[in-house]
């Protein structure tokens, strides 16, 4: 099937694409819209993350669980809104720590991380789509086995990549990552529920730069300006 993705992604992952779970996927996602169900993000931007950081420049994954539920909010990638939507409370904890940790002051009314994206941040959700209102509603319809192959590609096929696997759900994650060729970093989930149970204070922003300098990396830039 032509599924739109950025042309590296698109030739790592091509044998996912024929399996029966990945048709299933599909199938699913049409009877939905034919049922009249809103399902976010737009279909166009369900493969955004890949879109925005192609294979062969990912250096950092952020893992996220499923996308945002409420109207206008996914765009596909993890933790972050469109301009002009709020920052939802678990971004607002990340740039709570970003500024804590390396001093950077972060915006307080936008939440567009396309410039993470762009310098080689891969912003994963584990779950590609939701129903409209109806957190995890597409938890159970095949996309980990879709992004449990794509951590397992990066594994595999790369050197140096730094994963930040925050919360219970990510870290479980961990088994797919080759830590002898990669770097693991964990802290519990920016939500406000969890971000001061070791969040705050993982230090993971600088960590990963620190990180990648080794490596023979550039740095991320992880501030964000408001357009």
């Amino acid at each position: 099937m032509d599924v739109k993705m950025e042309p590296s992604w698109k030739e790592a992952l091509k044998h996912e694409f024929t399996k029966p779970y990945f048709l299933e996927i599909v199938t699913f996602l049409k009877t939905e819209k034919l049922a009249g169900k809103t399902i976010y993000p737009p279909g166009p931007l369900i493969f955004n993350a890949f879109n925005q950081t192609p294979f062969d420049k990912t250096r950092v994954v952020i893992l996220g669980q499923d996308p945002y539920h409420n109207p206008g909010q996914a765009h596909g990638l993890s933790f972050s809104v469109p301009n002009g939507i709020k920052p939802p409370p678990s971004l607002v904890n990340m740039y709570k720590e970003i500024q804590k940790d390396i001093g950077v002051a972060m915006p307080a009314a936008y939440g567009n991380l396309t410039k993470w994206a762009e310098q080689g941040v891969l912003l994963l959700n584990a779950i590609l789509t939701v129903r409209a209102n109806e957190p995890a509603s597409h938890s159970k319809i095949g996309w980990m086995n879709f992004t449990d192959a794509v951590i397992q590609k990066i594994s595999d096929e790369k050197t140096g990549v730094v994963f930040l696997l925050w919360g219970k759900f990510a870290q479980e994650k961990q088994s797919l990552i080759d830590e002898t060729k990669h770097h693991v970093l964990k802290a519990a989930h920016p939500s406000p529920f969890s971000a001061d149970k070791g969040f705050f204070g993982c230090n993971h922003f600088s960590k990963t730069n620190e990180y990648l300098v080794e490596q023979g990396y550039p740095p991320i830039d992880w501030k964000l300006l408001t357009p």
